[in-house]
This record gives structure tokens, sequence and C-alpha cells, in this order.
């Protein structure tokens, strides 16, 4: 009886430490492969839009993006 609960407790937390390090890997190559948006990116997608930015309104963005990070 112990050692069923032993058993599943030890289960658990190797899943939960194998899970951990998987999502820590997954989310690390997903970041390399698509990262946050950053000042380029703002200034080119306000080019497209047809408007020429200046600093101010692109760390206005930024702060903007932060906020909802």
């Amino acid at each position: 009886m112990l050692h069923d609960i032993l058993l599943v407790v030890v289960g658990l937390l190797l899943g939960l430490v194998i899970g951990f390090f998987a999502a820590r890997t997954f989310m690390q190559k997903y970041l390399k492969k698509n990262p946050p948006i950053n000042e380029d990116m703002i200034k080119a997608l306000m080019m497209q839009m047809g408007r020429k930015p200046n600093q101010k309104q692109i760390n206005q963005m930024m702060k903007a993006m932060e906020k909802y990070q």
C-alpha cells in the first residue's frame, strides 16, 4: 500500500520535472524563431501604413507593447 503511494508520488514529481524542462526548451526555440517585437519592427509597420514615425512615437508604441506583455 505504502509502496504504491510512493510510486505515484515519485511518478508525479518526475513528470513535473520532465514537463517543466520540455516546456522551457519549447519556449526557448519558439522565441528564437519568433522574437518579440522590437523598435525596428514597429518602425517598419508604421512605414507600411504610410507614416514616418519619429523616435517619440516609437517609444510610445514600445511602452504600450510592454504594458500588455
